[in-house]
């Protein structure tokens, strides 16, 4: 489970470069938007039942990755009382050939259930793979959704990551 949380950990910043300031603000500039407070428990919790719904938008058959969501600092915020989570999973379909309507679904589906889809096309790996970046204001989320048709097995690979949410007063933020 270590290699597997610290393998995430490396690919993180890399997802995060690309889910940060993706219109999931609530102002013009590039801030990552407040999500409220929670502990990160919690918050971790409502971020594997937006992983949850995600995955049943798919609507092809298949396995997803089990992994957990994890607790990440907020930029410019105090470690202590202030949070992000991310949840990165993958999407095994029983065939090669519903990957493509996988992606294709969430494409269509995720607009009917408040997600606005910032980025989709190309990204710029020697693979090309189609890439999907949309953002939840009201669920003060972003996931990120790679199509890895050349992999072997192919797959979807999703990372969802949160505003910046502070605990409640008197409390700390705990890391896993």
């Amino acid at each position: 489970m270590k290699t597997r949380t610290h393998a995430s950990m490396l690919a993180l910043p890399l997802v995060l470069t690309t889910l940060t300031g993706c219109g999931m603000t609530d102002k013009k500039n590039d801030d990552v938007p407040s999500a409220g407070t929670s502990t990160s428990t919690a918050a971790a919790d409502a971020m594997e039942k937006t992983s949850s719904g995600i995955y049943d938008l798919i609507g092809v058959k298949g396995r997803a990755s089990d992994s957990q969501p994890g607790v990440m600092e907020c930029a410019d915020k105090d470690a202590k009382t202030h949070f992000r989570i991310f949840h990165p999973w993958s999407f095994y379909p029983a065939s090669a050939s519903d990957l493509d309507r996988a992606m294709e679904r969430l494409k269509s589906e995720l607009p009917k259930h408040g997600w606005k889809i910032v980025k989709y096309g190309p990204d710029t790996s020697r693979n090309k793979n189609l890439k999907l970046v949309a953002d939840n204001d009201e669920k003060k989320a972003s996931v990120d959704i790679v199509k890895m048709a050349k992999n072997d097995p192919p797959k979807l690979s999703l990372t969802l990551v949160s505003g910046c949410y502070r605990v409640p007063d008197g409390q700390k933020v705990k890391h896993f």
